[in-house]
Formats: C-alpha cells, structure tokens, sequence
C-alpha cells in the first residue's frame, strides 16, 4: 500500500507497545493517546486481535508543518500502528515521512517532522 511502511517485530505485542511508548517518551515527544483497538472492539461485541493505535508528535514541529500547509492536520498528530496477525507476528506501520511530504507539498526541511514515526519504530525495534 502506498504511502504506508510496515516492519515486522521482533518481539510480542505487549512488549512491542512498550518500547515504541519508551522511544516516544525518550524523545521527549508527546503521546496523546493509546487506543486499544482490541478491547474497543470487544466493547462494541467483536472480536479483534491485540491492535493498538499510537498518536504522538512534537506540538510546535507539528504546527509549523500544519502552517505550512493546513491540510496537514488530517496526518498529524503522528500514528505508528501496532498489530498481532493469525500467526502471532507482530507487525508495526506508519506513514512514511516522504510520502507526507509530497502529499502536502511541503519543504525538505519539513520532512525530519513527518519521518519521526518511522525513526521512533526503528530505534525502538533494533
């Protein structure tokens, strides 16, 4: 799918979570939610497998790209998406900082914003 980098975990779900959230707070940004798509999912009386949604950024880098171009917000604040397939792999996915920058047209010196997602998984998961 364009637009999307998906990387597989090393580790289990739970512990997946958890370091990407370390990584987050490491880098001094703000996480503003956690989603447990999973148990959402149980409260409307479905099933799902362990999902989790994270939405993170750094307030004054996000606004100045949303100055930039407004129609940024619509992928800000940051998401890094963390799933558990059939087999028990865990799997990790975010926008990828390039492909933000060409949909909002934005300058190169923006493109360190949009990529965090993708260096908070990878330092996270080495």
């Amino acid at each position: 799918m364009g637009g999307i980098v998906t990387i597989a975990s090393r580790y289990g779900f739970a512990e997946t979570v958890t370091r990407l959230r370390s990584e987050i707070e490491r880098r001094q940004l703000t996480l503003f939610i956690a989603i447990d798509q999973q148990q959402e999912a149980a409260r409307a009386g479905l099933k799902l497998r362990p999902t989790t949604l994270l939405l993170f950024g750094n307030p004054a880098a996000g606004t100045r790209v949303m100055q930039a171009s407004p129609e940024a917000a619509i992928d800000l604040p940051l998401k890094i998406l963390v799933w558990e397939d059939e087999t028990n792999r865990v799997w990790v996915a975010v926008n990828d900082g390039a492909y933000l920058q060409r949909r909002h047209t934005l300058s190169d010196d923006m493109r360190p914003v949009l990529a965090a997602a993708q260096a908070v998984v990878e330092t996270a998961l080495s």
